[in-house]
């Protein structure tokens, strides 16, 4: 489908019906977004029913948010991330967001990690990106962070004024603003935005709306309301998601144009004769795979090589423990007990003067398993 050609037309800032209609944006249309929903991550191309490769959430809530000198401010906490594996890869991603009622972004920090070797070298290669931003009197500050296997952090910092930053609209306010356009089913004309793209340059946001459709839930048909999200970069190659929505305002499909992979709503569960959502958990219980999670198993891998350099460390702090047990085995062969656990209780009961080696217990006039029954069994 051919999007309008407000959906193509890129302004360098906020629009007079952007504008509006950010201003006419009320706590009625704000609770209506407060909920949490997950998506299945599938190959593109794929039906619901298809094997997933990951998952995708998303929830908003109300908040405090308390910065040093100011206020307690009640605002609106953004929080979403995905995990899976693409291509064999695996890769996870995490955003939080505090948006005030105005949908003006407070704070917000994007997370990103992948592996682009494989788990075998995930301790070499791991990726790590981060974007946080922070407004303040003057306008607001971006700084990007990279870290690749083990190589020093890569840091970078943007600066820009208030001036430039009326309407300005990054992800977790983004995401509010679909669910607003969501559950009004309608996207007004010329909907465009200040933004910031992946490289922390300012950019613009369009939004336009693609109609209603038919698309599978599960294994019903549900009609839904497809926006157009375009983050058009300075480079001229603009970004775009489409967004189908329920009448609810919960996501039915969420797809980046050019992307293998897509996000589904597997859980037909949700929907209703009367359209509306069985209630959810305000943040839905994430599967943990230890194995896939690049954090954990990194703290795996670091807790394996402590763990093996301390036992090494004591093993040749006590080199009588070769003895010991070199003097264990050679009982238990030559008396073959049927039985080996109590064997070895009533081989390692006896005591033992300190400092005698192992190797000599044969000849210590204390009794052992090696010369016949224990003292009480004997007459």
């Amino acid at each position: 489908m051919e999007p309008p050609p407000e959906c193509r037309q890129e302004t360098p800032a906020l629009t007079d019906a952007a504008a509006e209609f950010l201003s006419l944006i009320g706590p009625e249309e704000l609770e209506r977004c407060l909920f949490a929903e997950t998506l299945e991550v599938v190959a593109a191309g794929g039906r619901p029913g298809d094997q997933t490769r990951g998952q995708w959430w998303v929830a908003a809530r109300w908040a405090p948010y308390e910065r040093a000198g100011e206020p307690v401010r009640s605002c609106l906490l953004v929080q979403a991330g995905s995990r899976g594996r693409q291509d064999g890869v695996p890769f996870s991603s995490a955003l939080k967001a505090y948006v005030s009622p105005q949908l003006e972004t407070l704070e917000q920090e994007e997370q990103e990690q992948l592996e682009v070797t494989g788990v075998v070298m995930l301790r070499a290669h791991p990726v790590e990106r981060r974007t946080h931003m922070v407004s303040h009197q003057h306008g607001i500050t971006v700084t990007k962070t990279l870290r690749e296997g083990q190589e020093e952090m890569q840091r970078r910092s943007f600066s820009y004024s208030k001036a430039e930053l009326q309407g300005l609209l990054p992800e977790g306010a983004s995401l509010l603003l679909l669910r607003v356009l969501a559950c009004q089913r309608a996207v007004p004309p010329g909907l465009v935005f200040p933004a910031i793209d992946t490289e922390g340059h300012l950019c613009t946001s369009s939004y336009c709306a693609l109609g209603i459709q038919q698309q599978a839930v599960g294994s019903v048909e549900a009609e839904v309301f497809v926006i157009e999200r375009a983050v058009h970069a300075g480079t001229g190659i603009s970004t775009v998601w489409h967004s189908s929505f329920l009448p609810s305002g919960r996501l039915a499909r969420l797809v980046q144009v050019g992307c293998p992979m897509l996000m589904l709503l597997q859980d037909e569960s949700i929907l209703s004769e009367t359209g509306r959502v069985k209630p959810r958990t305000p943040f839905p219980k994430q599967p943990l795979d230890w194995e896939e999670d690049i954090q954990l198993y990194s703290w795996f891998l670091d807790r394996k090589e402590e763990l093996q350099a301390s036992h090494s460390t004591y093993i040749q702090q006590h080199p009588e423990l070769q003895a010991l047990l070199a003097d264990f085995l050679h009982a238990l062969l030559l008396q073959q007990p049927h039985d080996p656990v109590s064997f070895a209780v009533q081989f390692f009961s006896f005591q033992h003067p300190p400092g005698t080696p192992f190797t000599s217990r044969a000849a210590s006039p204390l009794p052992s398993p090696l010369h016949g029954r224990p003292p009480a069994d004997r007459e």
